[in-house]
């Protein structure tokens, strides 16, 4: 067995090649072509490197291998941040208490660049299956250098990945004893962080491996697989590896979808599918659209021609000395520099000359503002919209993914939904959404909660899901009143159908500056349990929350928006939630919440707390919406909205 560290030089020799690696001359990463591994990691096999996707790009990894049959939902928030959740069958392991099908299982995976790649390797550290029940616990650092076709990468690995043959003292036991001891015990509980397992163990093993690039389309990827097959975990069954060594191909189909096949450690045969994608990267800038003119149009006609060809209604044009004043409304555009260039393109082809003062609105609230007091006592009144009745409608498929352990490996449904939005004025709004199942595997599902709180309010969600083959369901058929009675106070009163488990009435208030960084908000709302059968009937359940909500949106050098919510939830409980998240102009958003309350970590049961991931993603032009949970549980839970006030007011300010 190797050993390092065997004498203080030795030790500053390392110390000196850390400090250099710190201090090379940073620049980009070399090399481009890079895919995930069998876990949903940039990376070779079952080795991570390195590599990193761009700022925005997500990932769908399905895996087929021995004992493991893995699916990793896997996102880069930043171009230095990777995280996935995964869930594995873990085959010919029955489920404890329910020995007809495999064990099952959930958890997360991190991994964060701490160096680009300049003179000296990229470096990243990262964290296999870092909460939970920690089955796949393992962490690493790992080395990144690439020439031309080849990429290199070097790593240590400890946990799940510490099972090589030839194997090292662990360093960072010279840190403190704590590190050479690695507890052993399966937890058990699903959602727990794990600190005491993170790079600890009196050894740990290191991994290479090297990729190269036969054309555009096929990379060949080899590595020292560190597997641990010796000493696993007990719940997974691994064949004795026959060397420790894995390769494999993998095939771009085309810039979306990968196939890779491997032969890992001498054993078997794997394969591996992939979908992959960065909407950021693939946004075009929008083209203005001249509208066509009639000779007999005024400046003004021509104005509110052009600005409605590009999505952007009018509702009041006001004239002055030396400005001309816009009230304009629109949905389409999230970035207020886009609506700018239209409103001067337009003006300009109108022969506009003056200039112009705007007030842009979104359902009657006024989310950003140019015109004020003085203008308006001194302008006259050009034009004026009538108020008309509008009506959108989208249908489309969508897919809903239900996870549950103690049933089968993959539950879902193909579903029709229909999302309608009928605009009876400019600040009264009626949406529905329809579903239509046209296939699911729901109706099987049989094994109640194993903890319900005294209220159920979401523990019994195999119920609703239940009967999704009963025809048309309404999921949403929702009234919202919008105004703005003074400026930066919004207003949103609410009745209906919210959501597929809940209805009522209530409203929200916020405290919103355009130029401001913070928001404040309040929710008030009564609500009732929905019957099972999608209609519109009610359970016995009612009651009434009120929450305040602080908002802050960081645009610094790490973007990202935080909102932390305290009150009452759905079941009664109070308490309070902490969400941060990273929205980009495409609607791609990832994020992740925790929620405390005062029911008790021993009332609440296996995982303690409420917490979890939620992501929207489009996949060929719809929106895959999933909010990840260890575990359905009643306390925390809140109200699902189709929108609320800061959704709808921040849009004007990207984070990007």
């Amino acid at each position: 067995m190797l050993r390092v560290f065997n004498s203080s030089q030795n030790f500053k020799k390392s110390i000196f090649l850390i400090f250099l690696f710190w201090n090379s001359v940073v620049e980009s990463d070399n090399f481009d072509f890079n895919t995930y591994n069998n876990h949903g990691v940039v990376g070779l096999i079952n080795t991570p490197t390195a590599r990193f996707f761009d700022e925005g790009a997500h990932g769908i990894t399905v895996y087929d291998g021995t004992p493991n049959q893995k699916i990793t939902l896997s996102s880069n928030v930043y171009d230095w941040f990777e995280a996935s959740f995964f869930y594995t069958n873990i085959q010919g392991v029955p489920y404890p208490g329910y020995e007809y099908q495999d064990y099952k299982d959930k958890g997360f995976n991190v991994k964060i660049r701490l160096k680009q790649e300049g003179l000296l390797p990229a470096i990243a550290v990262g964290l296999y299956d870092f909460a939970g029940t920690g089955l796949y616990s393992s962490e690493y650092i790992v080395a990144s250098y690439g020439i031309k076709r080849i990429d290199m990468h070097f790593g240590l690995g400890w946990g799940e990945l510490d099972g090589s043959s030839k194997k090292i003292s662990n360093p960072l036991g010279y840190i403190h004893d704590n590190f050479k001891n690695r507890p052993t015990e399966f937890e058990g509980k699903g959602g727990q962080l794990n600190p005491s397992k993170y790079f600890s163990g009196e050894e740990a093993s290191p991994f290479f491996g090297i990729t190269y690039s036969l054309n555009d389309k096929v990379l060949f990827k080899f590595e020292r697989d560190t597997t641990n097959t010796v000493d696993p975990n007990p719940l997974i069954i691994y064949e004795p590896r026959k060397s420790d060594y894995s390769f494999g191909l993998d095939y771009s189909i085309n810039s979306n979808f990968t196939v890779g096949a491997s032969y890992e450690r001498g054993n078997y045969m794997s394969l591996r599918f992939t979908y992959k994608n960065n909407p950021k990267r693939s946004i075009k800038k929008y083209e203005y659209k001249k509208a066509e003119e009639d000779k007999n149009d005024n400046k003004y006609t021509k104005l509110i021609n052009n600005l409605e060809n590009n999505g952007i209604g009018v509702n009041k044009i006001s004239e002055g000395a030396r400005s001309v004043g816009l009230e304009l409304t629109q949905f389409i555009h999230k970035d207020i520099r886009v609506i700018e260039e239209i409103v001067a393109r337009a003006s300009n082809d109108a022969g506009i000359d003056k200039n112009i003062k705007k007030d842009l609105k979104i359902a009657d609230l006024t989310a950003y503002s140019e015109i004020d007091s003085t203008f308006e006592r001194n302008s006259k009144l050009i034009y004026e919209r009538d108020t008309k009745r509008r009506f959108d409608s989208n249908t489309g498929l969508k897919f809903r993914p239900f996870l549950a352990s103690r049933e089968e490996f993959f539950k879902g449904a193909f579903l029709i939904e229909n999302d309608s939005e009928l605009i009876l004025r400019d600040n009264l709004f009626f949406y529905t959404n329809l579903k239509y199942s046209i296939t699911n595997n729901f109706d099987d599902l049989r094994f109640p909660p194993l903890d319900v709180f005294p209220a159920q309010v979401r523990s019994d969600v195999k119920e609703y899901l239940k009967n999704m083959d009963n025809g048309i369901l309404i999921g949403r058929a929702q009234l919202d009143f919008h105004m703005t009675p003074k400026k930066n106070h919004h207003i949103q009163m609410s009745a209906g159908i919210f959501e597929d488990m809940f209805s009522g009435y209530g409203m929200e208030y916020l405290y919103y500056k355009e130029n401001s960084n913070y928001a404040f908000g309040l929710e008030l709302f009564n609500v009732r349990k929905r019957d099972y059968d999608w209609g519109f009937g009610h359970l016995d359940y009612e009651n009434t929350i009120l929450n305040s909500n602080l908002y802050y949106r960081n645009y610094g050098l790490i973007p990202f928006d935080l909102k932390i919510s305290a009150g009452e939830y759905l079941a009664g409980d109070v308490g309070a939630t902490i969400e941060i998240s990273r929205t980009y102009d495409n609607g791609v958003r990832f994020g992740a919440f925790a929620t405390f309350t005062d029911v008790s970590a021993e009332d609440f049961g296996e995982g303690s707390f409420d917490k979890g991931l939620f992501f929207n993603i489009p996949i060929y032009r719809n929106f895959i919406s999933y909010t990840w949970r260890p575990l359905t549980k009643d306390p925390g839970a809140q109200l699902l909205r189709k929108h609320t006030l800061h959704d709808l007011l921040v849009r004007f300010r990207p984070i990007n």
